[in-house]
């Protein structure tokens, strides 16, 4: 089975054209051996391409333990994708876990439209949201030499199942927040999570951290954004953008 790798911000994804159903979607054995990085390709998911009668394709995004959700920048590398196996053009609509997205291209950069938040609970020291999958946000301070695989683990674990993806976030200025997160179905520390930058940056606003509606999120590989439109503590327009790239493309044996 041919295969794609492509990577957004240093999240990496195998790629595969399953418009043929050839994919054998229901084995998480498979799964979690083509995204090993000692005995596999190596990737933090698995993204299959297919086809739907209502929209211009189907997204559909498995975590490294085979687990189904959305994912933000793996939605960004799927744009990327469709454009290169000549689906789309310069703009999209398609359909994934959490419902459909509009996307546009502008060269490498990607600006994906993520779904409305509504639903943002505040506690004394944390923000949980729902961004297209379960987020909790912390502000730290030190964010460098903070324990993120210790801390991400115990809060990841202390929500019920399927758990949370957990975003340690230090503010550099009024409309900067740096970002590292450890996300659940990888069970470590990724580069970049787009669905939890876009957490972040709700998060940040909601609890008065910021008042603009355009937030630059630095994350470990590399600068994300995400801008929305807020009325009555409602997100809408919500836009992840940053970049997406193919790496290279290979062949595998199932």
């Amino acid at each position: 089975m041919t295969f794609f790798k492509y990577q957004g911000t240093g999240n990496d994804f195998v790629m595969i054209d399953n418009r043929a159903q050839t994919f054998p979607k229901e084995n998480t054995n498979t799964i979690s051996k083509i995204c090993d990085r000692h005995f596999g390709i190596g990737a933090d998911g698995i993204i299959l391409i297919e086809n739907d009668s209502k929209f211009d394709f189907r997204m559909v995004y498995f975590n490294a333990d085979g687990s189904e959700t959305f994912c933000g920048n793996g939605g960004r590398c799927a744009v990327a994708f469709a454009k290169q196996l000549e689906i789309i053009d310069l703009e999209t609509s398609f359909i994934a876990f959490d419902g459909p997205h509009y996307a546009k291209i502008n060269d490498e950069m990607i600006s994906l439209q993520m779904i409305d938040v509504s639903e943002i609970e505040v506690k004394n020291n944390s923000v949980y949201a729902y961004t297209g999958t379960q987020h909790h946000v912390t502000l730290v301070e030190n964010l460098e030499k903070y324990p993120i695989l210790q801390k991400g683990r115990e809060i990841r674990h202390s929500y019920p199942e399927p758990g949370a993806n957990v975003n340690f976030v230090e503010q550099i200025n009024n409309h900067t927040f740096k970002v590292r997160t450890y996300e659940k179905g990888v069970e470590d520390e990724t580069l970049a999570c787009g669905t939890g930058v876009t957490a972040v940056a709700i998060a940040m606003h909601a609890t008065k951290k910021t008042a603009d509606s355009l937030i630059s999120l630095p994350v470990l590989g590399g600068q994300l954004q995400v801008s929305f439109d807020e009325n009555k503590g409602k997100y809408t327009n919500v836009f992840l953008k940053g970049p997406a790239e193919f790496v290279f493309k290979g062949v595998f044996e199932i």
